[in-house]
């Protein structure tokens, strides 16, 4: 029986799980609330300004069961679908953008599966209203039109304007934009628009007046910030015109001419007026208010003024009339009124040039003879000039002009109203030259200034100048460089300088003289300026060869100038070379030259340039050269030694004399001659005992050495004998410490 039991267990454990495998149980969603981020969207609420790409939400339930468990979601057919949703999380995002204004719920089907049951339930979803909409204006922009005298305070516009937002963004304000809200003002909740209070419209003053309205909404929350938004628009108000201006005159101020040859019936001048309300204007009629004498009339239509008399019977020469205009209504009555003034001035005609004027009546051609370079601002009194317009007022007045070479004078007066003396100043000195100008001409010019003609006149002012001693000599050069041999003969012309005077007569005569420390070997003729030297002058290069001094010219009043003159005195070659002695004695080491000078007292190269040359040498000739530039002697390069001089002069003594010649460069050329007797020696490595050697050549110097070597010995031995004595005198000399003692003896006891 144990046995049965426990065999029939494994059916009973079927049993129980197909029985509970037939009682499965549908899963359902968390229902969290209108205020949680998940479950089943009950009474969700989304604002439409949410991104698109929000994560808005999370479904959230559960299987009995535990089986795991996917979400879904859908929209009606036709619908926009604005969500998604992830099967396995329940996350559901925004893919569209949301606007409460077009669509404030959606309707949402969502679903829960544990992949054998479904359940779909039906959520509404609510869209909140974000700050998103501007105000829209309801009847703007608009056109009114308003008439001029309509009274302040007066409504004039409604302006509507509606914003679709709910709360405060939904409410609206109206506000405008200056510079019109100087003349206009709004109800900031009505929208209803006035005329300020104290303004008025004027349509002369603008028919069209732009007035900007603004709506602005109470603001709200706009993706997480405050936001305000606003409208514009803009009313045209045009301005009606009303009668309540007066006619006003075109073109003012109004100057109107008689003239000489004017008619009575002539046309004087028109005057124009309109009525001042422009946008409805009345006819306007022309009338005389005062000043017109009964002289003058005018059309009341057209406003032509005409002269009414002939002139000669017009008394004053300025009328000043008062015209009126005045409007006429449709009714023919006389309204408001304008005036105006209209000057009407009485004028001769143009009809004269002005005309110069001399002593004896009018006259063109003015003459003066006067001395070069009168003061400056010294009048021309011989100039008796008067101008003349016999024409009135503006006619008569002209410009006067003096027109002639550089700025040498100056006419006053230079404007003329009717008739002036002309006065003629002195403004450049300096430049009336008689050097330059022995007469002058000018053109005197006479031109009206304010007529139409501009009629002018010409007078010629012609100025002899007479000269006057104003320039002092001027030399051509500022020196001058003359060149003489030297030894030519006393009155030689050496230079002739020249001096001019641009003056007349005797003031243009030069004179001519010289000083200077160099002049006294010269002298000038006075009158030609030739430079000749003084009759007993000598002139010689190697003395002085630079003279230099100055010349003057003299003019007859004094005036003068100076200039300077060089003069260089050529050398000639008149002087031969010298030698110091026409016999030389030399003494030649063999290897060192012996040096002979010449000198040539010529002053200048090629005259004192020497040129030395051997002429004859015994008892050779061939064993010496000379350096023809310095007058280096030496022997020639092939004798070494004593004994090569020896086997050609087969002597032991070893003298030679040469005959040598000096000669200068000069044309023509100049020369001396010396002997120059030349003793050889072996050279010798002691200075001492070379100089001693050529000695022999010099007894008064042998002498002069004797002498002072014995001289010298005198003196050492009185020097060493006077030592020698003090020494022995100091040994023999008591010391001053020295005392002499005495020996007292003892008595014998």
């Amino acid at each position: 029986m144990k046995n049965v039991k426990i065999s029939n267990l494994p059916l009973l454990f079927v049993f129980v799980q197909a029985c509970l495998a037939q009682a499965d149980f549908a899963p359902y969603f968390y229902d969290n609330g209108p205020y949680s981020n998940n479950g089943n969207l009950a009474l969700f609420s989304l604002s439409e300004d949410t991104p698109v790409g929000t994560q808005i939400y999370q479904l959230n339930g559960t299987d009995p069961e535990g089986q795991e468990v996917g979400y879904g979601l859908s929209f009606d057919s036709g619908s926009k679908e604005y969500f998604i949703v992830d099967p396995k999380s329940g996350n559901i995002t925004l893919v569209e953008t949301l606007d409460r204004e077009k669509q404030d719920s959606v309707d949402v089907n969502i679903s829960i599966t544990d992949g054998r049951s479904k359940v779909v339930e039906r959520v509404t979803i609510f869209v909140m209203d974000a700050n998103d909409e501007k105000p829209e204006f309801q009847n703007m922009p608009a056109i009114i039109d308003v008439l001029e005298t309509t009274e302040f305070g007066r409504s004039i516009y409604k302006v509507e304007a509606v914003d679709r937002d709910t709360g405060s963004g939904g409410s609206v304000t109206f506000h405008l934009q200056t510079p019109q809200s100087s003349l206009f003002a709004i109800d900031i909740n009505s929208g209803v628009l006035r005329i300020k209070s104290g303004q008025m419209l004027d349509y002369e003053k603008a028919k069209t007046h732009f007035v900007t309205v603004i709506a602005k909404d109470g603001g709200g929350n706009l993706n997480g910030k405050e936001q305000f938004m606003s409208s514009t628009a803009t009313l045209t108000v045009n301005v009606i015109d009303a009668q309540d201006t007066p006619p006003f005159f075109i073109g003012t101020p109004y100057f109107g001419y008689v003239y000489e040859v004017s008619v009575p019936g002539s046309e004087i001048f028109t005057v124009s007026a309109e009525d001042g309300d422009v946008g409805n204007p009345n006819p306007v009629s022309y009338s005389f208010d005062e000043g017109h004498d009964g002289v003058f009339g005018i059309n009341k239509t057209s406003g032509c003024i005409s002269l009414l008399v002939a002139p000669i019977y017009l008394k004053r020469e300025i009328f000043n009339i008062k015209v009126r205009a005045t409007e006429i209504s449709s009714e023919d009555e006389q309204m408001d009124y304008g005036v105006t003034t209209v000057v009407i001035r009485v004028v001769d005609l143009n009809n004269n040039p002005p005309t110069f004027y001399g002593e004896n009546g009018p006259q063109n051609m003015f003459e003066l003879t006067m001395y070069e370079h009168p003061p400056e601002g010294e009048i021309l009194r011989g100039l008796k000039i008067t101008v003349n317009d016999s024409d009135k007022g503006a006619n008569a007045k002209f410009n006067l002009r003096l027109i002639g070479p550089g700025r040498m004078l100056r006419a006053v007066p230079e404007t003329v109203l009717n008739e002036a003396q002309v006065t003629i100043f002195v403004e450049d000195s300096a430049a009336m030259d008689y050097e330059r100008h022995q007469f002058l001409t000018f053109k005197l010019l006479a031109i009206e200034i304010d007529t139409p003609e501009r009629f002018s006149s010409t007078a010629d002012i012609v100025i002899h100048l007479l000269d006057t001693n104003d320039n002092a000599p001027k030399f051509s050069s500022d020196y001058y460089i003359a060149r003489i041999p030297e030894n030519s003969p006393g009155g030689s012309n050496v230079v002739s300088v020249t001096a001019l005077d641009p003056d007349s007569g005797p003031w243009g005569e030069v004179k001519y003289s010289i000083y200077g420390s160099g002049a006294d070997l010269f002298l000038i003729q006075p009158t030609s300026g030739i430079i000749y030297t003084q009759p007993w002058a000598s002139l010689d290069a190697e003395v002085r060869s630079k003279y230099n001094f100055y010349v003057k010219a003299e003019d007859a009043e004094g005036k003068y100038s100076l200039a300077e003159v060089f003069v260089t005195v050529l050398d000639l070659n008149d002087h031969p070379p010298a030698f110091n002695d026409n016999f030389l004695e030399k003494t030649m080491v063999i290897g060192a030259p012996v040096k002979i000078e010449a000198v040539d007292d010529d002053a200048e190269v090629p005259n004192n340039v020497i040129e030395y040359a051997i002429m004859k040498a015994e008892p050779d000739n061939n064993i010496f050269d000379i350096d023809a530039d310095t007058g280096e002697i030496k022997l020639k390069s092939y004798i070494k030694s004593m004994a090569i001089i020896q086997n050609i002069t087969k002597k032991r003594d070893c003298s030679w004399s040469l005959v040598v010649q000096a000669r200068d460069r000069g044309q023509p050329s100049f020369s001396t001659t010396a002997v120059v007797k030349i003793d050889i020696t072996e050279a010798i490595k002691s200075r001492f005992v070379s100089y001693f050697l050529g000695l022999r050549k010099r007894p008064g110097a042998v002498f002069g050495i004797c002498l002072t070597l014995v001289t010298f010995a005198v003196s050492l031995t009185i020097f060493i004998s006077t030592v020698m004595y003090w020494k022995s005198v100091k040994k023999t000399r008591l010391q001053p410490q020295g005392k002499i003692r005495k020996i007292a003896r003892r008595p014998v006891p």
